[in-house]
C-alpha cells in the first residue's frame, strides 16, 4: 500500500509526497523549493509519513470487504 499526496496548480503537478519514497519531490522550480522546505521541517515530514497509517491502513479492510 502506498500513500501519495499530490499538489497541483493550473493542472500542473508541482510537488508530491509518496510514502514509498518517504519525502516530498518537486516537479517544477517552485515545487522543488517547496519540497526542500517541507523535507527540512521534521513535523511536516513526520505528519506526511503518518498519513499512510491513518488513511490507508485504516480504510484498506473496508475497501476489500466492499469488493
Amino acid at each position: 500500500i502506498e500513500f501519495i499526496q499530490s499538489y497541483y496548480y493550473n493542472k500542473l503537478e508541482y510537488t508530491r509526497f509518496s510514502s514509498s519514497v518517504g519525502k516530498y519531490v518537486g516537479f517544477t522550480e517552485r515545487g522543488v523549493k517547496i519540497a526542500e522546505y517541507w523535507n527540512n521541517d521534521a513535523s511536516i515530514l513526520s505528519r506526511a509519513k503518518a498519513q499512510k497509517e491513518v488513511y490507508c491502513l485504516n480504510h484498506i479492510q473496508i475497501e476489500y470487504n466492499n469488493m
